[in-house]
Parts: structure tokens; sequence; C-alpha cells
């Protein structure tokens, strides 16, 4: 009897092992399986990427809050290690999709075949964003280098498959051709605004980045200064972002006018306009949200249908933000905030 106990137990601990095990293996392949969602979420945006969603997903795998934006980015490669926002990261991350979609893997020599037709004499062009330079003329060939933004390139030849046969450092190497142009580019993007976008410039760079801004300025700089110095700065395919309001809020319908009289000139520019809204303060300051919301109404509403409207005051609230005297952010904030700045442009422009 006792013997017939013994195997019984025995028995019951074996059973109990093995539903435990199953359970373990079960949660290992639904965590895999998390894992890859993120991934997929990651690269099926084609570049572009909401950083809502992209937190939401990254808190889902990794156990993150929402709410540690700076961790997020620092996690997924969007900081250097001296946390300054890497500037350029744009374009590597399409060139980064590209490949992932080709299925290719980095350290490929071989590639597809194509032919080169060589031109008489090298040709100046421009690199229109930071973009990689590769050892033959497809994304499954190695990198040999980058060239940023504005760069001049001699182009010697052009592809059957769309690439650009170019000179670089000294050898022979392939562009997309869809980044080379004939004539300079406009400037990516240009921030025009007030002290808040002083800091931002000061927290991300000025790499394919321009800036229009003075600290403690409104409405009257925005005519007098910045206004006719935005053509300086600005041509085809420049993202404009203005920032104006916080200083004189009572100049709503100023600014209104002003951005609304100018949009046909910069549209036929090539200019693509925004209006950020003013961002929220916090308790120190001396002015309100509530007066900052009534001002932000009444841009949003009034202007003209071909000014873009980025509600970064809502981002900030939800998302939270650092400041230490109420009006102006820490570091992480603008960084944050420029993200953000970044992935509407990019939905809008899908």
């Amino acid at each position: 009897m006792n013997r017939y106990k013994e195997k019984k137990r025995n028995f019951i601990i074996l059973v109990t092992f093995a539903a435990v095990f199953s359970l373990i293996l079960m949660v290992g392949l639904i965590q895999d399986e998390s894992t890859e969602i993120v991934s997929a979420a990651e690269f099926e945006s084609t570049g572009t990427m909401d950083l809502h969603a992209y937190e939401v997903a990254a808190n889902r795998a990794a156990g993150f809050n929402v709410e540690d934006s700076a961790d997020l980015m620092a996690a997924y490669g969007e900081y250097s290690e001296d946390g300054l926002a890497l500037e350029g990261d744009d374009s590597e991350e399409m060139a980064l999709i590209d490949e992932m979609e080709a299925g290719s893997s980095e350290g490929d020599l071989a590639g597809a075949a194509y032919n080169v037709t060589e031109y008489e004499y090298p040709v100046s062009m421009y690199s229109s964003d930071t973009v990689n330079v590769r050892a033959g003329a497809g994304t499954d060939y190695a990198k040999v280098g980058k060239v940023s933004w504005g760069t001049a390139i001699d182009v010697l030849g052009v592809t059957d498959n769309g690439w650009y046969e170019v000179s670089f450092n000294g050898q022979k190497a392939f562009i997309r051709g869809d980044y080379i142009v004939a004539e300079m580019p406009g400037i990516p993007y240009l921030f025009v605004g007030d002290s808040r976008t002083v800091q931002l410039q000061m927290a991300v760079g000025s790499t394919d980045k321009a800036y229009i801004a003075k600290v403690g300025e409104g409405y009257n700089y925005f005519r007098d200064v910045a206004l006719p110095a935005i053509p300086k700065n600005a041509g085809p395919g420049t993202t404009m972002i203005i920032n104006f309001g916080v200083n004189d809020l009572s100049n709503a319908k100023k600014y209104l006018k002003l951005v609304n009289d100018n949009i046909e000139a910069w549209t036929n520019a090539g200019i693509t306009v925004y209006y950020s809204s003013v961002t929220p303060v916090g308790g120190s300051a001396t002015v309100s949200n509530a007066q900052i919301e009534a001002f932000n109404a009444t841009l949003r509403d009034g202007l003209d249908e071909r000014v873009k409207w980025i509600d970064s005051y809502t981002y900030l609230m939800q998302t939270g933000f650092s400041s230490s005297d109420g009006l102006h952010y820490n570091k992480d904030t603008y960084r944050n905030l420029y993200s953000y700045y970044v992935s509407v442009v990019n939905q809008q422009g899908q």
C-alpha cells in the first residue's frame, strides 16, 4: 500500500512539473511574438514613426513607462552616448528599413547586377539628405560611408537601376538616385520662434536645421526680423516650424494675419509651413495655460488651410515636461518635443 502511494505521489509530481514547464514555454513564446510585433511595427512604417505608438509598443515589450521618453529613445538608439540627439538619423532609418525589406544583411558584398552609363565629365550635384554611400548600386552592398545634407558630390555616371556612381574619398561608390539633386537643396528644417526655439537648438543641434530665433521676442521680431530672413534660409523642400506667442499671447490675431498674408509666398517657394501651438507652462510662470489655450484656439481655427497645425501643447500635457522656471524646459523635454515635431511632419507628409 505504501509503495502504491509513493508511485501515485511521484506521478503527481511529474504531471505538475510538466504543466509548469509548458506554462513557462508558452510565456516565452508569447514574449518572442511580442518582440517581433514591435520590430514589425517599427519597420512597416517605412521611415515614419508615431512617437506615441512607438513608446506604447516599446513599453509593452521592454517594461518602460510611456512617460520615460528619454529612456526609451536611449534604449532604442535615438540618442548618442553624450545624450545629444543624433542628427541625420531619419534618412539612415529609411535606408535601414529598405535593407530589412530587401532581406539583405549588412555584411553582404555581392548584390544584384546593374549597368553604369559613365558621364563624359563629372557632374557636380548635392545630397538632399544624410544618406549612405555604398560599394555597389543597391542596398545589399556594403556601406562605405555616408554624406550629410547639402554635400557637394562629383557624380560620375548613372545606373540602370536608379543609382548614381559618385567619387567618394577618391574611390568609385554609389548613392541612391532619389537622394541626389542638381541644385543646392533647401535646408530640411527651419525653426522660427523665441527663447524656446533658441533652447531647442541648444538641445538638438543645427545639422540639417536652421533657426531664426531670439530670447524674449514676439510679434514685432517675427514681422521685422524673422520674416525677411526666411527666404534666405528656406527653399524648395524646406519644412518651416513656427513657434511664437508665449511672450505676447494678446497678439493672437496679429500672428494669424501675418502668417496668412505670407503663406502664398512661402508655398510658392516650395516651403511646407507648420505652426506649433504654444506649449504649456508650469505654476511659476507669469502666464497661464488658460491664456495659452485661448491663443492656440485662435490660431488653430483661423490659419489658412495650407498651414499645418502641430498640437504640441496637448502632447506635452499628456507626456509631461520638466521646467525650472515654469516657462523653459530641460533638454530632455526639448528633445522629446523635437521628436514629436518630426513624427508629425513624417505622418502628414505621407
